[in-house]
C-alpha cells in the first residue's frame, strides 16, 4: 500500500465532505473494506460527479478498455484501490490491472495519471457494471 498514491486518488476523486473519512478507513487494516464498501451503492455520492465519464456499452472488453486509457495518456505502471486482493494497494502494469478489474463484480479505481486519470468499475448488481473514466483537469 503506497499511502501517497492513495491520498492522490482521493483528493482528486471522491467528494471533499467524505475525503478525511475514506483516507481513515483505507490506511487502517480493519478498516479497509469499508473505504471500499462505500464504492458499491454510494459510489455516485463519494465521487466527483463532475469528473466521471461513463464508457458507453458494450464495455467490458478488457482490451478495449485499455486502448481508451492509452489513448487519454495513461502511464505503463498504475496503482488500484480494489476489492480484488490481487491488485488492491499494488503497482502493476495497467493491462495486467485492468484484466483483473473488468468483470471482478465489485469496484476497482485504477489510477493511471496520479491525480489526474483512472479508470473506475462499480459493483455489478443487475446487468453489467457501470464503468467509468475518472478525468481531472491537470494541476498546474
Amino acid at each position: 500500500m503506497r499511502k501517497e498514491r492513495e491520498e492522490e486518488i482521493v483528493k482528486a476523486f471522491f467528494e471533499k465532505d467524505v475525503q478525511e473519512r475514506v483516507l481513515h478507513e483505507l490506511f487502517s487494516p480493519k478498516k479497509r473494506d469499508q473505504a471500499l464498501n462505500r464504492l458499491c451503492h454510494q459510489y455516485e455520492r463519494m465521487l466527483k460527479r463532475k469528473y466521471m465519464i461513463e464508457i458507453p456499452p458494450p464495455n467490458s472488453d478488457p482490451e478495449s478498455i485499455y486502448r481508451l486509457l492509452k489513448a487519454e495518456g495513461a502511464e505503463k505502471a498504475v496503482y488500484s484501490l480494489s476489492y480484488n486482493e490481487k491488485i488492491d494497494g499494488k503497482e502493476m502494469p495497467l493491462l495486467e490491472a485492468i484484466e483483473q478489474a473488468v468483470g471482478f463484480g465489485m469496484p476497482s479505481i485504477i489510477s493511471c495519471i496520479p491525480g489526474e486519470l483512472a479508470y473506475f468499475e462499480a459493483e455489478q448488481g443487475f446487468g453489467p457494471p457501470p464503468r467509468f473514466l475518472l478525468k481531472h483537469p491537470k494541476q498546474k
